[in-house]
C-alpha cells in the first residue's frame, strides 16, 4: 500500500515537472512579469497624476487603478483577461516551481520565499478576473473595511498592528534587494551599457516600490494605535498619504518614476528571467 502511494505520488511529481518545463507553460509565465511591468508603469502614471493634481476620481495608484486604466481603453477588457490570465499563470508556475526544486529537496525556507511571491501574483490576478467579470474593485475600501472589522477586539487590533509590520518587512525585503542588487540573481544581464540600464532600472524599481509598500505598512500600525479605520489604506491611499508630506509631491513623483522603472525592469525579466 505505501509502495503504491509513492509510485503514486512520484507520477505526479514527473506529470508536475512535466507541466512546469514545457515551452508553452514557461512563455504564459514569461507573459506574467510582462502585465506585472505593464501594471507598475500605469501606476507610476497615475502616481505622477496624483502629485501634480491631474488625477480624477476613481485614478487609484494602485493595481486595481491600473487594471481600470487598461479597461477604459478601446478594447481594453481583452487586454484586462491577458493580463488575469498571465498572472495566474506565472502564480502558478512559482507555485509548481516552490514544489518541484525546493520543498521535494528539504529547501523551506526558499520554498516558502518562492509560495509567498506565487501567492503574490495570485492575489493580482483577482483584482483582474473581477474588473473583467464587470465587476468593481475599490482597494482602499476593502482595506478599511477589513480594518474596522479587527479593531472591534483587542486580538484583531494586534493582528492589523502584526499586519503592518509584515507589510513594512516585506517593503524593507524590497530595499534591501535592490540596494544590494540581488534581484540580478533572478535574471540573465545582458552586457555593456544595456546591462547598466537593466541594473540601474531594478535598484531603483526595487526601492521604489519597497518604499511604497512601507507606507501602506505604517498606515495599518497608525490605524491599530489610534483603532481608527478612517487611517488604514491601500497603495493608493499610502502614496496621497506621501503626497500630503511637506515636499511631498516631490517625493511621490521620485516614487512614481521608481515604479515605472520597476515596471520596465520587469519587462526585461520576461524576456531574461533565468530558468
Amino acid at each position: 500500500m505505501a509502495s503504491a502511494r509513492t509510485t503514486a505520488v512520484a507520477r505526479l511529481l514527473s506529470a508536475a515537472r512535466t507541466v512546469h518545463e514545457s515551452t508553452a507553460f514557461e512563455t504564459a509565465a514569461r507573459a506574467g512579469f510582462a502585465v506585472n511591468g505593464l501594471l507598475h508603469v500605469l501606476m507610476g502614471v497615475l502616481a505622477i497624476t496624483v502629485a501634480t493634481g491631474a488625477s480624477s476620481a476613481g485614478d487609484d495608484a494602485d493595481p486595481a487603478g491600473a487594471i481600470r486604466a487598461v479597461a477604459d481603453t478601446p478594447g481594453g477588457f481583452v487586454l484586462v483577461w491577458v493580463i488575469a490570465a498571465g498572472l495566474a499563470c506565472l502564480a502558478l508556475w512559482l507555485l509548481l516551481e516552490a514544489v518541484l526544486a525546493h520543498l521535494v529537496n528539504g529547501e523551506l525556507r526558499r520554498g516558502v520565499l518562492v509560495v509567498a511571491k506565487a501567492a503574490a501574483y495570485g492575489a493580482l490576478a483577482v483584482p483582474a478576473v473581477t474588473i473583467g467579470l464587470g465587476g468593481r474593485v475599490e482597494s482602499d475600501d476593502d482595506v478599511r473595511e477589513i480594518s474596522a472589522f479587527l479593531v472591534q477586539t483587542p486580538i484583531g487590533i494586534v493582528v492589523l498592528g502584526l499586519a503592518g509590520l509584515a507589510v513594512i518587512g516585506i517593503g524593507g525585503y524590497f530595499v534591501v534587494k535592490g540596494a544590494r542588487r540581488r534581484f540580478l540573481d533572478d535574471i540573465r544581464t545582458p552586457s555593456g551599457s544595456a546591462g547598466t540600464a537593466v541594473t540601474v532600472l531594478g535598484t531603483v524599481g526595487y526601492i521604489a516600490k519597497g518604499i511604497a509598500l512601507a507606507a501602506v505598512g505604517v498606515l495599518l500600525i497608525i490605524t491599530a494605535v489610534t483603532v481608527d479605520p478612517a487611517e488604514a489604506a491601500g497603495l493608493d491611499g499610502a502614496l496621497r498619504s506621501v503626497a500630503a508630506l511637506p515636499f511631498g509631491a516631490a517625493l511621490l513623483v521620485l516614487i512614481a518614476l521608481g515604479l515605472i522603472a520597476y515596471g520596465l525592469y520587469c519587462g526585461v525579466r520576461a524576456r531574461r528571467a533565468r530558468q
